[in-house]
């Protein structure tokens, strides 16, 4: 941790073309993400399967930028703790996610970037992992408040549903539901309540500042779940070492796995029950199978100062802001 970071640019073994090349993947994902995100975006208002003209994608980019926006305040979050620690990153690789029908699409999978040299102190484990979420919950804050305070009148969703005052709307008809999270909640009441319309939680898609506000919550809750190498497992190693993560991570599975079960049942009983989802067994799968329960053991084991405990007890509020037990359920009308 305490060698200098090397200089590519002057190093024997730099290869000019190889770096570019690594760049351009870089680029080239960013650029497919903009575009699967914002067609996304004009689905979302205007329906899946939706034949669009190229001039009419042009609804679709306040939410693509949104999103691209949340999702690079969270990855460079995680870049430049990495450099001012002098660990190796990688840039953020954006991951596009066509249109598909059948699928709950939001445009991409999210970003990633890769660590290629070891973080060997929980002091840099706890300020890698940590700055990601933050950004990225700063980020989601901003746009859903704007989201509020920027909500036009019923006229909009007249516009997409001109049923909608019916009281037949949505009867026999499957529809999808976003979960409440506390901050989405908190932020409704206060920001929203001289509003003209509320869109309910049913329609909120519809409403590209709020959809992304509401999916950077759920994407930082995802990645604040204490296990393994989410950046939630990387904040708890640092704070509580070894052997704690891992019997913190092994409760959080557990819970994980209850909650899927729950809307696993509610969904195959067809009964709507709003605390559970099933695809949260799903993400027990992937974190048990790939990203793994336990945390990797770091060289230096020092324990963090308070000031950095202090931002691992902010990231964990942070996950109770942003985490919904049940953040999509779908109903029949």
């Amino acid at each position: 941790m305490n060698q200098e970071k090397p200089n590519f640019f002057s190093s024997p073994n730099f290869n000019p073309v190889e770096k570019k090349e690594k760049i351009w993947i870089n680029i080239v994902l960013l650029i497919l993400t903009f575009i699967t995100t914002t067609i996304a975006g004009a689905e979302w208002i205007r329906g899946f399967g939706t034949q669009f003209e190229f001039s009419e994608l042009a609804i679709g980019l306040p939410y693509s930028i949104s999103i691209l926006f949340v999702l690079s305040c969270h990855e460079f979050g995680h870049y430049f703790a990495a450099r001012y620690h002098k660990v190796k990153a990688t840039l953020p690789y954006f991951i596009p996610f066509p249109s598909l029908l059948g699928f709950l699409n939001f445009g991409t999978l999210g970003a990633v970037i890769k660590t290629k040299s070891p973080i060997n102190n929980r002091r840099a484990l706890l300020d890698i992992g940590a700055a990601g979420p933050i950004a990225g919950f700063i980020a989601s804050v901003a746009i859903l408040i704007y989201g509020f305070t920027h909500l036009p009148g019923k006229e909009y969703i007249l516009a997409i549903h001109p049923e909608f005052d019916s009281p037949a709307y949505g009867e026999g008809a499957l529809q999808l539901e976003f979960g409440y999270t506390l901050l989405y909640f908190i932020f409704e009441k206060i920001f929203a309540q001289g509003a003209e319309f509320i869109p309910p939680m049913s329609e909120i898609y519809h409403y590209p500042f709020l959809c992304v506000g509401w999916f950077g919550l759920f994407i930082t809750s995802m990645n604040m779940i204490p296990v393994g190498q989410l950046d939630g497992g990387h904040i708890t190693y640092a704070m509580f070492g070894e052997k704690k993560q891992y019997s913190i991570a092994s409760i959080a599975m557990l819970i994980l796995i209850v909650i899927g079960v729950i809307g696993f049942l509610s969904m195959l009983l067809e009964f709507t029950f709003y605390f559970g989802w099933s695809g949260w067994l799903f993400w027990a799968v992937i974190l048990y199978f790939i990203i793994k329960v336990k945390h990797p053991p770091v060289y230096d084991e020092t324990e963090i100062d308070s000031r950095r405990r202090f931002v691992g007890y902010l990231c964990y509020a942070i996950f109770i802001l942003s985490f919904s037990p049940a953040p999509f359920v779908l109903t029949v009308g």
